[in-house]
């Protein structure tokens, strides 16, 4: 059984343009644009995968607010920028924890418990004579 990725390229211009609410012309202006990078056949065919659709679907959504296709471009690169961010967070978050546990770990087993241990500081004691 072949399970298919949303990365995967399958989706003609015609059918991607339809699935993402657009003209087909408009998809060749945001690949010009550099908006968007469609895979391409052995014949240079393209072929659009579902995350594609999603992020052509992004870009409707900007222009509807307003943006230009620099705008989108930047908003997009941003966007980007903190996933990339919040993953990277993600990932030293774990390796804290894993530090921390591993260090706390390290401490239990140097530990001497109370009544084992006598620590004076300061004055000598004094016995009492016998």
């Amino acid at each position: 059984m072949n399970i298919r990725t949303s990365q995967q390229a399958v989706y003609v211009i015609s059918v991607a343009a339809e699935l993402a609410g657009m003209h087909p012309q408009t998809l060749r202006i945001y690949e010009r644009r550099g908006l968007v990078q469609p895979a391409r056949t052995d014949g240079g065919n393209r072929r659009y995968s579902d995350d594609d659709i999603a992020l052509l679907r992004r870009i409707s959504e900007l222009v509807d607010a307003g943006m230009n296709l620099e705008g989108i471009r930047r908003v997009m690169e941003l966007e980007a920028e903190v996933e990339r961010l919040r993953n990277e967070l993600e990932h030293t978050r774990q390796q804290v924890v894993e530090a921390v546990d591993e260090a706390e770990r390290r401490h239990r087993r140097d530990l001497v418990p109370l009544r084992q241990s006598v620590a004076i500081f300061g004055e000598r004691l004094r016995f009492p004579e016998v």
